[in-house]
């Protein structure tokens, strides 16, 4: 039994070692190298390189909560909120290689944001193509998703080309947590720019930007639905007259397409100085401000008599195109004397049919040519880049200006405050209020969005293109207890108001129609009764973010 036994194990033992006896045979197998992440340094902290490559990588971002207070008039036609919210983040990528012609960079920048209640929905973001609404019947115009390729951009050897922040803009809202003082701020748009630099600190840029985010749009009265349904349409198209009786009375019109396209692109340059007190740049613009054609065989009315047609219209040519410019300049100064980080911003613009480029707009709404300052405003402002005349088929530009004064004051490294305050104005063309207002009635029908007859008595008490004017001031105050996360909370005041007369209530007299004027000069309905006016309309707003940068 012994030997059975031994044999036995012994069998088994060699059937085991067998395999191994084998493997040491073969080559052995090398494991690949672990390629371990390198930190670079070359372009500052939070690089790192590429695997297998020699470009650097950047990985950044942000996390951001707001909740906030806006004063309110009214709850009626869905207005009536008084709260507001939002949640947003930000994802950043900054890849930078070495080469022969400098750093080779590409910037990426998306952001992303669920926002809540009437004055955080933005109309803008939507009109611009960056969010979208909800549809319930408790959420339509209080919640908006909003996703947005804000940076896309290459730079080389002085070139930058993509999407990226526009060369023309200076302050930006640098300091401010709400955001629309009055200021150019295109945080993004399409671009191919180069810069030279002289390396003591001037450097000169000049750019080529996209139109599309700095359009407001072409203000003309446009004709009501029973006039359009007599040539079988139901838009909308803008009328300039065209036919007349023998005594020069406007007696019928023809049709105008006013969308603007993108003819030209806006060539934008600057001049620029940075150095160890702070900053200077002077900026410039030129644009083009387009309509489309006449429409063809679109005619209302009579002309002298006869049946207005393509063959006996007044001859009208399309509206030629008009070339709107801006000009901006700004200082930002360094005050380390006070206190460290400490910093002034002051700035001045001024535009003719570049009304976002002045940034009059930027409290009330973009890429509109009218609208309430806020949600219950007393009337409406009106933000147009032009205006059609009807009278002639001609544009006529519109100015703006503003300026704006921003302060940052460290009181501690964690504690901040920053004050700010802006004013703005919009101007129309001398005889654009009155071309508008003339073509109220032409032909028997009615054109809609106009101010009415100049010798009516709802004229001197219609808000459509009226001059105005609007202040804007707040201040914050930031904590950052540790690095990178902020707390803070920030207030402002706005008011906007017309440059003369007065234009009626729409809080406490909505919908209107003067019929007459008192003896003491108040407007008065068809009924007598008394009809409430205003000259200014204000707001106020209340802000808390919470904010972690990494």
């Amino acid at each position: 039994m012994p030997t059975y036994r031994s044999l036995l194990l012994g069998s088994v033992a060699a059937l085991v070692t067998m395999p191994f006896a084998r493997a040491a045979d073969l080559p052995a197998l090398k494991s690949a190298p672990i390629e371990y992440v390198r930190v670079c340094t070359t372009y500052g902290a939070g690089f790192f390189y590429i695997p297998g490559t020699d470009t650097c990588i950047r990985l950044s971002g942000r996390a951001r909560a707001e909740f906030g207070y806006q004063q309110n008039f009214v709850r009626g036609n869905s207005q009536g909120d008084l709260s507001m919210y939002r949640g947003q983040m930000r994802l950043n990528v900054d890849a930078r290689t070495q080469t022969d012609y400098g750093t080779l960079r590409a910037f990426v920048r998306m952001e992303a944001s669920s926002r809540t209640g009437n004055f955080m929905w933005s109309g803008t973001l939507q009109r611009i193509g960056k969010a979208y609404a909800a549809t319930g019947q408790d959420q339509l115009n209080r919640t908006q998703q909003q996703f947005d390729v804000d940076k896309a951009f290459i730079q080389f050897a002085g070139l930058t080309a993509g999407r990226a922040s526009s060369f023309f803009d200076f302050y930006a809202h640098d300091f401010e947590i709400i955001g629309v003082s009055h200021g150019s701020d295109v945080s993004a748009t399409n671009l191919l720019a180069y810069t030279a630099t002289s390396g003591t600190g001037f450097s000169a840029t000049v750019s080529m930007e996209d139109p599309t985010f700095r359009k407001t749009g072409i203000y003309a009265a446009a004709a009501s639905a029973p006039a359009l349904a007599a040539f079988g349409t139901t838009s909308a198209p803008s009328p300039v007259f065209q036919g007349f009786a023998a005594d020069g009375t406007p007696t019928g019109v023809g049709f105008v397409d006013v969308v603007e396209r993108n003819r030209m692109p806006d060539f934008v340059g600057t001049l620029r100085y940075d150095g160890t007190w702070g900053s200077a740049q002077i900026s410039g613009a030129v644009k083009d401000v387009n309509t489309g054609n006449f429409i063809a065989g679109a005619y209302l009315g009579t002309n002298n008599g006869v049946a207005l047609s393509a063959a006996n219209a007044v001859a009208v040519s399309r509206p030629n195109t008009e070339i709107g410019w801006a000009v901006q300049g700004g200082v930002k100064i360094n005050l380390p004397m006070i206190a460290a980080g400490d910093t002034l911003y002051l700035q001045g613009a001024y535009a003719q049919g570049g009304t976002q480029y002045t940034g009059v707009q930027f409290f009330t709404a973009g890429y509109i040519t009218a609208a309430r300052p806020f949600q219950g405003a007393s009337f409406s402002q009106y933000l147009p880049d032009a205006t059609l005349n009807p009278l002639t088929g001609k544009l006529q530009l519109v100015e703006t200006f503003s300026a704006v004064v921003s302060y940052l004051h460290y009181w501690s490294p964690q504690w901040r405050t920053a004050v700010f305050a802006s004013y703005a104005g919009i101007n129309f063309a001398p005889g654009a209020r009155a071309a508008q207002g003339a073509a109220s009635v032409v032909g028997g029908m009615t054109i809609g969005g106009s101010p009415g007859l100049p010798n009516s008595v709802g004229y001197a008490f219609s808000e459509q293109l009226r001059d105005s004017h609007q202040y804007y001031a707040g201040g914050n105050l930031i904590w950052s207890p540790v690095r990178d996360l902020d707390i803070g909370v920030e207030g402002i005041y706005s008011s906007t108001n017309l440059n003369s007369g007065r234009v009626i209530d729409q809080n406490k007299s909505p919908g209107a129609v003067v019929a007459s004027i008192s003896p003491t000069g108040a407007p008065l309905t068809a009924s007598g009764a008394v009809i409430r006016t205003t000259n200014a309309t204000d707001t106020f707003q209340v802000r808390m973010r919470v904010q972690r940068d990494f």
